[in-house]
């Protein structure tokens, strides 16, 4: 061997990551490169240019400046345009199914993430994928790479994927022995998902006998009897939970400091707030309100007399950077903003969540109880009051409150269907700052997100899993 060579020994192992173009799931896989390439393994992140730019403009909790461009490489693969309707307002059901024509597109990619995989196989020991679950088909030429292995990376909480793979072996009370011990009256799937996005799921699910093992964002300090029981489903696959993936020491962005941006007008507000005295109001990037039911949140929120920071936009579309596309703006009631400066701020572009809720004046979190929204949330210690809109955040709600009991629900799931009243929300969002439960809860909450922290600590719960994860994948 030339001296040359040596110094230039191949990468023993890399990772190349494949999320599905939904800011919920680019955000979870882009805090798990982070993660990874803090053991030194280089990580690919694969999507199509405007999603690859949608994932880095909006990562947040870290000096993303030095982070992003050192460890991580960005592949952007071009692909056919695809049409983009704009959110939907008054559809009867809040799946975001705007967003299926980009779902879709993305299959398109197999080609050009099959290459890189090639390429990195021939100069590489072994090639990691970790993919989105609904991505599989992507990825489904690992099985033609000698060296190569994909592990599934699923967005949601353990908790929704253990009773997704539950209820069709008929829910056994026990497994190996082990009492299964799930709530009451947990919801089915009715309305959760329109057909289109579950004949989606399915073909995806056809392509996952490549699968090495499963990735979760969860931790065995919050979910670890599901993560016990979802390796007790006998399909000999490792279940690693190695969540939290968003950093749960939060570096905030200081005036002119080391960080890209400056800081949120609403951090400075906050800064002036008494300590958990504001409530954290947002339903996330999938959710689409209409007229009528901006307008009562909005009035239940000022005749609260609650301090609150309300995210207010509409869905993200399949691509946030087409041209002169119109974005609709929420109307609220005529002289809003002015009426309720004093205690209510709205913010109307992206808000950087992690720093709202790690900030001492935050109390609460009026939540659509999406995945990520609750592991943030719970990871600072933040209690949860959950408005469930679509998709897992119904049984996401059933865990918050009722498993964990963090949260409490404002808005039943089961009562979806019935109009939103301002003094529903009002009631609603005053009983967050009472006494007795309210309280209890946000005791719990507090020190159920201290033992999360301290899992991402050196010898702790989450570290040693990803550890084992890192481990497992070099060896």
């Amino acid at each position: 061997m030339g001296s040359n060579h040596q110094n230039h020994a191949p990468n023993e192992v890399v990772v190349v990551m494949v999320p599905l173009p939904a800011q919920g799931h680019l955000n979870q896989l882009l805090h798990l490169s982070r993660l990874i390439s803090s053991y030194n393994i280089p990580v690919h992140f694969t999507g199509t240019p405007s999603h690859n730019r949608q994932a880095k403009i909006r990562v947040h909790g870290w000096d993303q400046t030095s982070d992003l461009t050192d460890m991580i490489q960005f592949h952007d693969f071009t692909i056919p345009p695809f049409l983009c309707p704009p959110p939907d307002p008054n559809a009867p059901h809040k799946f975001p199914s705007h967003l299926l024509p980009s779902f879709e597109a993305t299959t398109l990619l197999r080609n050009p993430v099959a290459a890189l995989l090639r390429k990195l196989a021939s100069e590489t020991r072994r090639v990691v994928v970790i993919h989105d679950s609904l991505m599989a088909s992507v990825i489904q030429d690992v099985g033609s790479i000698v060296n190569s292995e994909s592990y599934t990376f699923h967005t949601v909480s353990a908790f929704t994927i253990f009773l997704y793979l539950w209820e069709p072996m008929g829910k056994p009370p026990q497994l190996e022995g082990v009492d299964v011990k799930i709530p009451d009256n947990v919801p089915g799937l009715e309305d959760c998902f329109p057909d289109e996005f579950l004949d989606f799921i399915a073909a995806q699910y056809e392509y996952m006998k490549y699968n090495s093992g499963n990735i979760y964002n969860a931790s065995k300090t919050i979910e670890g009897e599901y993560i016990d029981l979802l390796n007790k489903l006998g399909d000999n696959k490792k279940h690693w939970a190695i969540g939290p993936f968003n950093p749960v020491s939060i570096s905030e962005k200081k005036e002119g400091g080391s960080n890209s941006g400056t800081r949120h007008v609403c951090l400075d507000w906050l800064d002036k707030q008494e300590a958990n005295s504001v409530i954290y109001v947002s339903f996330g990037t999938t959710t689409t309100m209409n007229e009528e039911l901006i307008k009562e949140l909005a009035i239940g929120l000022e005749q609260s007399n609650q301090k609150f920071i309300w995210v207010l936009r509409d869905a993200d579309r399949g691509d946030l950077f087409i041209e002169g596309e119109q974005v609709r703006k929420a109307e609220l009631p005529k002289g809003y903003e002015e009426r309720v400066k004093d205690r209510g701020v709205v913010v109307r572009d992206w808000a950087p969540q992690l720093e709202i809720l790690s900030h001492k004046a935050t109390a609460w979190f009026l939540s659509h109880c999406g995945w990520n929204s609750c592991m943030e949330s719970i990871t600072v210690g933040v209690p949860i009051a959950c408005w469930p809109m679509h998709s897992d955040q119904p049984r996401n709600t059933v865990l918050v409150t009722r498993v964990l009991k963090v949260g409490i629900v404002i808005r039943d799931w089961e009562r979806r269907d019935e109009p939103v009243t301002s003094s529903m929300v009002k009631d609603g969002v005053k009983k967050l700052m009472g006494s007795g439960e309210a309280y209890e809860i946000r005791k719990r909450a507090g020190e159920l997100g201290t033992a999360v922290r301290k899992s991402m600590g050196e010898d702790g719960a989450s570290r040693v899993e990803l550890s084992s994860f890192i481990a497992h994948i070099t060896r």
